[in-house]
C-alpha cells in the first residue's frame, strides 16, 4: 500500500483527512507515526507558503510523499485576523474556548452583515522528485455570538453557516467534509495524487 505522511499532530485534522482519502489505496500517517522529528519553521507570509514549507521539510526528511495543510480563520471586521496565526492566536497552549470567546468579545456590537468570515485551507503535496503542488479550499460564513455545537474543533463552534442555520461544530463529520475548506482542498489534492501516483479509485 502507498503511504503518505501528513505533517500534523492534530488528531482532528488527521481524522478528517483519513475520512476523505479513505477510498484510495493510501495509508495516511502522521509525522509521529512515521518516526519523523524535525523542526519546521513556519515563517511564510501566507497559508500557501507555510503549507509548502511543512510539506517540503517532511518530504526531504523522509524521502516519501508528504502532505501539509495550513489553514485558519479570517474575520473581515478584524482585518482578517487571526489568519495565518490562527493556531498560535493568544498563544499555542491557550484553549480554543478562550480564543473563541475573545473573538466574540472583540466583535461585541458588530451586526451580522459585518461579521463575515471564512475558513481557508491551503494544502501542499511535496514529492520525492522535488515537485510541489498546492490547492486552496474556502468555506464562507459569519462569526456567531456564542459557542454552539460539539462536533468540530478549533473555531468551529463560533463559525456560523447561514445557509445551514448552524455552526460548523453542529454538522456531522460527513456533512462538514462535503462543504468544509479542508474537504474542498483535500478533494482537489486527491485528484493530483491520483494522477501523480497513477492510482485509480
Amino acid at each position: 500500500m502507498n503511504r503518505i505522511i501528513f505533517a500534523t499532530g492534530n488528531q482532528g485534522k488527521l481524522r478528517e483527512i483519513r475520512e476523505i482519502l479513505s477510498d484510495m489505496n493510501i495509508e495516511v500517517v502522521s509525522m509521529k507515526e512515521a518516526g519523523i522529528d524535525v523542526e519546521i519553521i513556519e515563517d511564510g507570509k501566507s497559508f500557501r507558503e507555510n503549507a509548502i514549507i511543512k510539506a517540503k521539510t517532511i518530504c526531504e526528511a523522509s524521502k516519501e510523499i508528504a502532505l501539509a495543510d495550513d489553514s485558519g480563520l479570517e474575520i473581515d471586521y478584524l482585518n482578517k485576523e487571526p489568519g495565518i496565526y490562527s493556531a498560535r492566536y493568544m498563544g499555542e497552549n491557550t484553549s480554543y474556548h478562550i480564543k473563541n470567546n475573545n473573538l466574540i468579545e472583540r466583535l461585541a456590537g458588530v451586526p451580522d452583515e459585518k461579521r463575515t468570515a471564512r475558513f481557508v485551507c491551503e494544502i501542499a503535496a511535496a514529492f520525492p522528485d522535488g515537485t510541489v503542488e498546492t490547492v486552496r479550499g474556502v468555506m464562507e460564513g459569519i462569526i456567531g455570538y456564542q459557542e454552539t455545537g460539539e462536533n468540530g474543533f478549533g473555531y468551529d463552534p463560533i463559525f456560523v453557516l447561514p445557509e445551514y442555520g448552524c455552526t460548523s461544530a453542529e454538522l456531522s463529520m460527513e456533512e462538514k467534509n462535503k462543504i468544509s475548506h479542508r474537504g474542498k482542498a483535500l478533494r482537489a489534492i486527491k485528484e493530483i495524487l491520483k494522477e501523480k501516483m497513477n492510482l485509480s479509485e
